[in-house]
């Protein structure tokens, strides 16, 4: 057995020992939890050598109910996963009917409109629903649910990120190159919002509008599309299919780094983190997954264990008073991120610190210090509660 199963294992143990010290016999529970998928149909890009796994976001479910397992077996609590998948323009709601007849703990990996729609089924009222994939502003703000809390970070809170890093850097002028898609100037108007909040200058932008193979053709193309920008510190880019930003680095006119959707970014999880026990994690994921730990395998992951350190804790699977135990303030899990996390009442959001990396190493660990908040320093990233029209969850 090695060191970090051992470890593992005593620590299960003492929790166990500590729980039935502290008050009545733990109750037999099985707790089933469905992984609910909608495919998508993947837009084309310019280059393969990143595939999607086909795995995404489930192989950090199954590590997560592993971790499960190995604190439960003590305490007569049992975990189920089941994987549904539903095929790209497939009837999710249908999907999630079906599911949650079985089931009211989803993790939904979809779309934010799919989301919402299985937030909204009757079926879904008293259920416990687990955004692992989209970081769409509007559902912790507006349309957000008193069903849907959401492990994956939110978009703002990368940007955000992003910007303190900048900010601490004194690289306040920026340039920004939007993608065609309607994605791209989403996470663009992210970009500049978090620019404002932090002090960050876009002195000017341009629309990608190039059609050509930019393997063969980068470092002239390139240059040339970048000459006529002002001065800047950093190259700002908004590119969220992961299309052409990766040509950009190096082939600018100006010898600058770039952020964003390249080069430095803001992300929930990432292969670098090696602090913190993060290697432990990383270490079980690329043992039962063969490949690296990505942020959603990550959202997946602290969606589960959010989960079973509820059940833990409360002796129950309940929804909904699992749902109240996470939203209060004695909820907190180790994320392997150096802070405990924990959930923003006003919105389902899980309050998170945010590695700034690139591609070999962890740059920075945001909130840097510095930036205060009269609650929660990490509250600094993403929506703040005076920010949030989120009324669903009466905040």
């Amino acid at each position: 057995m090695s060191e970090i199963r051992i470890r593992r294992t005593m620590s299960a143990c003492l929790l166990a020992a500590h729980l039935s010290a502290a008050g009545p016999a733990q109750a037999e529970i099985t707790v089933a939890v469905t992984y609910l998928r909608q495919e998508q149909k993947a837009p084309p890009v310019l280059s393969n050598l990143d595939p999607v796994p086909a795995d995404l976001g489930i192989a950090g479910a199954r590590v997560a109910l592993t971790d499960s397992e190995t604190t439960g077996s003590f305490l007569g609590h049992h975990y189920r996963l089941q994987v549904v998948s539903v095929e790209p323009g497939g009837d999710l709601a249908a999907a999630a009917k079906t599911a949650l007849a079985a089931s009211l703990v989803l993790l939904l990996d979809a779309s934010a409109e799919g989301i919402l729609t299985v937030a909204d089924l009757p079926e879904a009222k008293g259920a416990l629903l687990f955004n692992v994939a989209s970081g769409e502003r509007r559902l912790r703000d507006g349309e957000c649910r008193a069903n849907l809390l959401h492990t994956i970070a939110e978009d703002a809170m990368r940007a955000d990120a992003l910007m303190q890093v900048l900010r601490a850097r004194r690289w306040t002028r920026t340039a920004l190159i939007v993608g065609p898609r309607p994605e791209d100037e989403d996470f663009a108007a992210t970009l500049r919002a978090a620019a404002v909040k932090f002090g960050v200058e876009i002195l000017a932008e341009k629309v990608w509008t190039f059609d050509t193979d930019l393997r063969r053709t980068a470092s002239r193309e390139v240059p040339l599309f970048t000459q006529d920008l002002p001065d800047y510190d950093v190259l700002l880019i908004a590119d969220k299919a992961d299309d052409f930003a990766r040509y950009v680095a190096d082939n600018t006119w100006l010898p600058r780094p770039v952020a964003g959707s390249d080069g430095l970014n803001g992300e929930g999880w990432a292969p670098v983190l090696e602090q913190w026990g993060a290697v432990q994690l990383q270490n079980r994921f690329e043992t039962a997954a063969k490949r690296e730990m990505r942020p959603r395998d990550y959202a997946a992951w602290a969606a589960l264990r959010t989960v079973g350190e509820a059940v833990t804790r409360m002796n129950s699977a309940d929804p909904m008073k699992l749902r109240n135990y996470i939203l209060s303030d004695a909820f907190a899990l180790d994320g392997f991120k150096g802070r405990s996390l924990s959930y923003r009442d006003w919105n389902g959001q899980l309050r998170q610190p945010m590695p700034v990396v690139n591609a070999r190493a962890l740059v920075e660990l945001a909130p840097l210090d510095g930036y205060l908040h009269q609650g929660n320093d990490m509250d600094t990233l993403g929506l703040d509660r005076a920010e949030s029209a989120c009324e669903a969850f009466g905040g």
